[in-house]
């Protein structure tokens, strides 16, 4: 597919000369919901424990359930019926973010400011070309996250890796160009959903769905045997639907689709 971004040939032809950084994987995929304790149950039930919350005076503001030392599910409280529920951001981690902060400006980038977040890493974000949230981590020395290693990770976790996360997009030329040439990710195969492999070692992807009413946002997670993975879903009081030979599904309580899968 040709890049359709006016900017996106001649970035293409040039990108070979640029410097490249490579991204450690998916950190964090934050969800608005509707009920956060109500959230947290039922990704308890997946055998993800809370690592910490932040609150106000209504309650609850953020939950953070645990899926690895490195991955986590953000639970945001939503605060109003204008503020549409689904996925937020994606968050990806890295061991430099002023490397990678230098490399995204010399493809004509400008992500935001980097700053030290309320739970103790660093971060910047910036948005793709429909205004998705991406938000980038660098895990510190002392953080939350970092000061967590080791705990809260649940031994009836169904699967303990989040592989994939989805993003509906309206136009996929664009959004394809802007991923391939300015982050760096690499196309996976052709159809819908397009998947984007992120750069570095992880193997971990972003797929791209197109926008549907009613899309629902997904999350991967790999597992050793599907039929084991729909069996404790069901002793879980969790209903599984079958998506295929090799993956198993279930619904949040808002709707997002959380996929078990062996499909690498």
């Amino acid at each position: 597919m040709k890049p359709s971004h006016a900017w996106a040939l001649p970035f293409f032809l040039l990108s070979a000369a640029l410097p490249a950084q490579t991204l450690d994987g998916i950190a964090q995929a934050a969800l608005r919901v509707s009920d956060v304790p109500a959230s947290r149950e039922f990704y308890g039930k997946l055998g993800f424990e809370q690592s910490f919350e932040f609150s106000d005076e209504k309650g609850i503001t953020v939950s953070y359930m645990k899926v690895n030392d490195r991955q986590f599910i953000e639970l945001y409280r939503r605060n109003s019926a204008e503020e549409p529920l689904g996925l937020m951001h994606l968050c990806f981690d890295s061991s430099d973010l002023e490397a990678l902060v230098k490399v995204y400006e010399s493809r004509g980038l400008k992500p935001a400011d980097l700053r030290k977040a309320r739970a103790g890493n660093l971060l910047f974000n910036l948005h793709d070309p429909e205004g998705q949230l991406l938000e980038y981590t660098q895990y510190l020395p002392g953080s939350m996250h970092s000061s967590d290693r080791g705990k809260h990770l649940g031994k009836d976790r169904i699967s303990d890796h989040m592989i994939r996360a989805a993003m509906a997009v309206k136009d996929m030329g664009p959004e394809l160009a802007f991923y391939t040439t300015k982050l760096g990710f690499e196309e996976r195969g052709k159809g819908a959903p397009v998947r984007l492999l992120l750069p570095g070692k992880s193997g971990e992807e972003v797929e791209l769905d197109p926008a549907a009413p009613g899309w629902k946002p997904r999350l991967t997670f790999a597992v050793l045997d599907v039929r084991r993975a729909a069996d404790e879903l069901r002793k879980r009081g969790i209903p599984p639907r079958t998506t295929g030979p090799a993956s198993v599904s279930a619904a949040d309580p808002d709707g997002a689709v959380i996929v078990f899968t062996t499909a690498q």
